[in-house]
């Protein structure tokens, strides 16, 4: 793959992976997500990311969506801990209305008064469909079982937060975080890296803001269960802090995390649902970012089995410091094998670049395999040993 970068003259910095094929993905944001918020105003990012495609001073919401639509594109946002992004995936040839929209929406959204009420209500919505989520709620408290506030609380905030937001302080935020600066543009696909340079600093505006800063992550290791009516199942998450993506050992994260609990091989799925019968849905993954990382268990069981299957899942967790050289090596095939495949979307490769990017440099990403092959058993069996952890159950 051919890839290039540039920081412009303003600070914007253009990533770039040319392919053979005729789509492209453009994303276009901001390094600035939850994690830099406080308590009184968690939500901010997100809530701003929402009211990007409600008009810019060039285009209505509906021309927003339409201009992209109209030419077979998809078209969206999220916000993380750590970044807010905008994206577009579409037929190469349209790169230019693609660049177009997004830096539209990134740098000249109205914060429409009106909208900004109705879109207060969409949120709220949005707050409570994920409540109402076994899966998605377990997953959350975890987070607040992991660390505490301002961290450990939703992206989206609190219905309280997002109804208390004024025009006013949403502004002052977007100005603060939205400038070239501290954005990233990556772009993958069959274009090329001097239209993308040329397009990117007719449209990009030569503004400051404010640098960013993370609001101090604490951890803990809360154990906790709550009970809720109406439920079949219980739903339980179980987590541990493991190395941040600027860590070293993040690869050996990876590797641990594939074999532990990714897939029907694994040693999670293996032991709890093939062996015991005791789970349907169980599997590990990590969420992590330049200040954070965890590793995180979820497992749908009976409400009677619920201490049973937490303490299986711990024993296995141990148990990793035992893997044999063959596993590490089919872990590590695995692993490499699933970075391929979802490289093939370009969608993947781009959100790639910019994780890379923000945690360290973007070159990394091709680095990955070499990397992941470094890993040894005395890595593994590091990982093994790390004492505390936290759950979260929600019982019927």
């Amino acid at each position: 793959m051919k890839f290039q970068k540039k920081i412009l003259d303003n600070g914007l910095t253009v990533l770039f992976e040319k392919r053979d094929v005729p789509v492209t993905t453009v994303m276009l944001g901001t390094k600035f997500g939850a994690a830099y918020e406080n308590e009184k105003e968690k939500g901010i990012a997100h809530f701003l990311e929402h009211l990007a495609f409600k008009g810019t001073k060039n285009r209505t919401a509906e021309e927003i969506s339409r201009a992209i639509e109209k030419v077979g594109g998809d078209f969206n946002a999220f916000t993380s801990e750590e970044k807010t992004f905008y994206h577009v995936k579409l037929p190469s040839k349209h790169i230019e209305l693609a660049m177009d929209v997004l830096f539209d929406i990134f740098f000249n959204p109205l914060h429409d008064s009106e909208e900004i009420k109705k879109e207060c209500n969409v949120i709220i919505e949005e707050i409570k469909m994920y409540r109402d989520n076994p899966r998605a709620y377990c997953m959350e408290k975890l987070k607040s079982c992991l660390y505490k506030a301002p961290f450990g609380m939703f992206i989206a905030g609190t219905e309280e937060n997002i109804k208390n937001m004024t025009r006013e302080q949403l502004v002052e935020k977007y100005r603060e975080m939205y400038f070239p600066k501290n954005a990233i543009l990556s772009v993958v696909g069959n274009n090329d890296f001097s239209e993308i340079i040329g397009l990117a600093e007719k449209l990009c505006k030569n503004i400051q803001g404010k640098e960013p800063e993370i609001k101090e992550i604490e951890f803990q290791n809360l154990q906790i269960k709550e009970n809720r009516d109406n439920l079949q199942q219980a739903n339980v998450c179980i987590g541990f802090h493991f190395p941040k993506a600027n860590d070293e050992k993040r690869y050996a994260a990876d590797v641990f995390t594939a074999i532990f609990g990714q897939g029907m091989s694994s040693k999670l799925f293996t032991e709890v649902r093939e062996k015991r019968g005791l789970a349907y849905a169980v599997k590990s993954d990590i969420d992590d970012g330049k200040e954070y990382s965890y590793l995180f268990i979820y497992i749908g069981t009976e409400k009677e089995k619920v201490d049973e299957v937490i303490k299986i899942c711990i024993e296995e967790f141990r148990k990793m410091a035992n893997i044999t050289e063959k596993e590490l090596e089919d872990g590590k095939r695995q692993l490499i094998g699933n970075f391929e495949i979802n490289s093939e979307a370009s969608e993947n490769t781009a959100m790639s670049l910019i994780d890379e990017e923000i945690s360290g440099k973007a070159e990394d990403y091709y680095e990955y395999e070499k990397r992941i092959n470094e890993v040894t058993l005395k890595d593994i069996k590091e990982l093994s040993e790390i004492k505390d952890y936290a759950y979260f159950a929600l019982l019927p």
